[in-house]
């Protein structure tokens, strides 16, 4: 995953988000809102949670849970994260998002062991609605496998960070006239983001109805535009631009690890 977001947004400790203008897409800054009760944050952290629910679904199913169980935890950890005030505590200078979500749904997983209080399949209320059917679609792991439940949670959120940056990268070639273009083309940003079997360079050249030389032009802006924009992707989920780097290395050493067993 060559081209593989918890950022520091403007300093507003003094006097924190003001009526929900915050950006809800960055960790640290939603943290942020919702510690100093900022309006809207509960519902910022909601959306917040419903962009990275996948690979907290994916750890409960690599852990042996059921779909219909695996599906009761995670409704259940939102439930609480959103509704309690336990982010409190949590220290906004530092800490990955990723990090962060699973060792906070370990522990409520624990929790929920300890209690014996595993609730019937529907016996939650939704607190966010999920698509669990694709989610299910897109574990590729066999019983067998030994990838472990963290290794196959870092992988998913690897691929959901790259998914998302391959739609960034689309509506920004689209809304520059360049649908086409990235249609024939998108093949060579790599199997990682769900591209794969991309055309020859030479077939690509005809199909677009240029030269070789300017399609390996193309194809380079193209990698590295969507290598800026995973950068982006991951520097929202970092509190320090700094993690950044070892964040990026994480994720690619999880993908390089599940290689084969997710899917993109």
């Amino acid at each position: 995953m060559g081209n593989l977001h918890f950022s520091m947004g403007q300093d507003q400790s003094s006097a924190g988000p003001d009526h929900g203008q915050f950006d809800k897409t960055r960790w640290s800054m939603v943290l942020e809102a919702v510690q100093s009760r900022a309006p809207g944050a509960p519902k910022a952290l909601a959306e917040l949670c419903g962009r990275y629910w996948r690979p907290l679904y994916a750890f409960a199913r690599r852990r042996g849970c059921t779909p219909w169980d695996a599906q009761d935890l995670v409704q259940g950890f939102f439930g609480h994260l959103i509704g309690s005030r336990g982010l409190a505590t949590v220290d906004r200078s530092k800490g990955r998002f990723r990090s962060f979500l699973l060792a906070s749904f370990q522990n409520f997983i624990a929790v929920e062991i300890q209690r014996a209080a595993a609730e019937k399949r529907g016996g939650r209320a939704e607190v966010i609605r999920l698509d669990w059917q694709d989610a299910e679609a897109r574990l590729g792991f066999e019983s067998e496998d030994r990838l472990t439940p963290e290794t196959l949670y870092d992988a998913q959120w690897a691929l959901l960070l790259l998914r998302r940056t391959t739609e960034r990268l689309e509506q920004e070639q689209a809304a520059a006239g360049k649908a086409k273009i990235f249609q024939v083309l998108k093949g060579f940003l790599g199997s990682e983001v769900g591209c794969r079997s991309p055309v020859t360079y030479e077939e690509a050249a005809r199909a677009l109805g240029i030269g070789v030389p300017k399609i390996t032009s193309l194809i380079h802006r193209l990698r590295q535009r969507h290598t800026q924009l995973v950068r982006e992707e991951v520097e929202r989920t970092v509190s320090d631009p700094t993690e950044i780097e070892a964040e990026l290395h994480g994720l690619c050493e999880a993908l390089v690890q599940a290689e084969g067993q997710v899917r993109a």
